[in-house]
């Protein structure tokens, strides 16, 4: 029993010393963009923009928690993204604030728990469903934006006045009850360990006593939610959503996937919810340099992140076993 203890005392030991290392590095690598960008990177302003831009990818990055720890991936979540933010920028001009929450929640929830039925039912692989439904989204999304009837209310913005949720420090406040709900759920509910249970082997998990197809509704409604609030904050800060179709929505996934995968490497040392924030501000703190040092944003910091996609994913799945489903 001494021996344990002390084993834990000491593992919880190199835990804090991690831990400030790691925000040590943090100050300093900001201090350094401070630097370079010529003192302007920590003016209140560009902080205040980082930390905004960094809520509505850290949703859909927990959501990527629940989907990979169970084996599933969801590649139409950019199309559910952009239908739920055409519900709250319409339902937000119509009904306010109320409508704006309501609007992008509940078309994240239903299209994502659709897509787990699917997912649970039909055998097909979730990669292969979730490109398929994708198109339909985007085909839908498309349809909405030149029909006559849906056209004039795609295309008009949200509110300003309708818009708080996208600014400080509304979204800030939602990051962290999200970081609090999230965390609780993950780590210290019985519906968390079946997911990550069902995720190391189906089998063994239904031994165990597991009801997999559950689990996997279960999985639907929480990552339902989380990009449901995702479209309610992507809609409230950019005011507005393009759609094209050809998978086009798939981009608005890939950086929700690299602040995962960068999550993915850290989290033997800090808790995986936890680390999806701090990874989103990291991530777009260094996409924020590169704009003040002129790097064209539709080009080469695409590049960047196509690379932060590869390195963060041989990096972080060295110790994974198995396919995604």
């Amino acid at each position: 029993m001494p021996t344990t203890a002390n084993g834990r005392r000491a593992r919880t030991l190199k835990n804090w010393q991690f831990d400030l290392i790691f925000a040590a590095a943090i100050v300093l690598v900001l201090l350094l963009f401070h630097l370079i960008s010529g003192g302007s990177f920590l003016e209140w302003s560009n902080v205040k923009g980082i930390l905004s831009r960094s809520a509505y990818p850290s949703f859909i990055a927990w959501g990527f928690c629940f989907l990979f720890a169970c084996g599933y991936t969801d590649m139409s979540i950019g199309g559910v993204v952009v239908l739920g933010s055409f519900a709250s920028c319409i339902f937000g001009n119509w009904y306010g604030l109320p409508g704006v929450i309501l609007g992008g929640l509940l078309v994240g929830l239903c299209l994502i728990f659709i897509n787990f039925l699917i997912f649970t039912y039909s055998g097909i692989p979730s990669w292969i469903a979730g490109i398929s439904l994708a198109m339909i989204y985007e085909a839908l999304a498309f349809l909405l934006k030149i029909s006559k009837g849906t056209k004039a209310l795609i295309s008009t913005s949200l509110d300003k006045e309708y818009r708080v949720l996208g600014q400080l420090p509304w979204c800030f406040i939602l990051l962290l009850i999200g970081l609090v709900v999230v965390y609780f759920l993950y780590n210290r509910t019985t519906v968390g360990l079946n997911i990550r249970a069902l995720g190391g082997s189906r089998d063994v998990a239904e031994k165990l006593g597991i009801n997999a197809k559950k689990t996997l509704l279960f999985v639907g409604l929480i990552s339902g939610i989380l990009v449901g609030v995702s479209c309610v904050l992507q809609q409230s800060y950019a005011g507005q959503t393009t759609v094209k179709t050809g998978l086009t929505s798939i981009n608005m996934i890939f950086q929700p996937l690299a602040i995962y995968l960068l999550a993915q490497i850290i989290r033997e040392r800090i808790n995986i919810v936890i680390c999806v924030p701090i990874c989103a501000f990291i991530l777009y703190s260094i996409f924020n340099l590169l704009t003040m040092l002129g790097v064209p944003s539709g080009t080469l910091q695409e590049a960047c992140l196509g690379a932060f996609i590869v390195i963060f994913g041989i990096v972080g799945s060295r110790k994974v076993r198995g396919v995604v489903k």
